[in-house]
């Protein structure tokens, strides 16, 4: 994959006031001069999960992320807020704002809970899926623009368009010179699964996501993100894209995108 490498080799740099600065790296897919909401997703669960850390040592475990998305974000930069919604010993509602002048762009509201022994009963229905080796490379910059797009990997086995199983990954920080986990590195990046194989072309319809909610059993890992997508639309200009998601050990979880679909 070819890839400009001059400049910051991550989505966003941490400003000295505290806020955000996309990279060009970040640049949408719908609109050039907007940012992909992907990276910033993964930023609001580093807030929330660098906050947690900060206010207690017995870390909670994060069981569901519940993004809204409320307007577009230009390419500036952006503040992020976290608040405890719901404190508790064994599980906690916390929710994060992601702001673009003042004005919220995103809300995130995390399910946190606490772990225990389950492994006795641990059990997986979701069929497996191909490793990325057994899959052919894809450019999913042959079907979109964008910075976003330009910097993943993807490989791609498509059965139907709206059907198809991907594997992605990214060689670029979410953050320049900081560590983030693994959950917030792979939230930055599954947003794209409404654009790796979707029902129509875009530059036929538009099929924006309205938000982003993902389910976890077991945190991901590795640099691998795996997604079996399905995607349906409805007759009356909604539609879904529903994913179950994978690390190489397996399935993790599962993503949905609300659809409104605009011809």
């Amino acid at each position: 994959m070819d890839r400009d490498v001059s400049g910051p080799q991550a989505y966003f740099l941490r400003t000295e006031d505290g806020h955000f600065m996309p990279t060009r790296h970040v640049g949408g897919a719908w609109n050039l001069a907007e940012q992909h909401v992907a990276p910033a997703m993964g930023l609001l669960i580093d807030a929330i999960e660098s906050d947690h850390a900060a206010r207690r040592t017995d870390r909670l475990q994060v069981a569901r992320l519940s993004y809204d998305i409320w307007g577009t974000i230009p390419m500036e930069a952006v503040s992020i807020d976290v608040t405890v919604l719901r404190p508790g010993r064994t599980i906690e509602l916390v929710e994060a704002r992601l702001c673009h002048g003042g004005r919220p762009a995103i809300l995130l509201r995390a399910w946190l809970t606490q772990a225990y022994d389950s492994a006795g009963i641990a059990a997986v229905r979701f069929p497996a899926m191909p490793p990325p080796d057994a899959m052919p490379a894809w450019s999913p910059s042959s079907l979109w623009p964008g910075g976003f797009i330009a910097s993943v990997e993807v490989r791609r086995a498509q059965e139907q368009p709206g059907r198809a199983r991907c594997w992605v990954r990214s060689p670029l920080a979410l953050l320049h010179g900081e560590a983030v986990s693994e959950t917030a590195r792979t939230m930055g990046l599954v947003d794209i699964a409404n654009g790796l194989t979707p029902l129509v072309s875009p530059a036929e319809v538009a099929f924006p996501n309205l938000d982003l909610t993902a389910h976890f059993f077991r945190q991901p890992k590795g640099e691998w993100i795996g997604l079996d997508i399905s995607v349906s639309g409805g007759a009356l200009g909604i539609g879904l894209t529903h994913s179950i998601l994978h690390d190489a050990d397996g399935p993790v979880g599962a993503i949905s995108q609300s659809l409104t679909i605009r011809p």
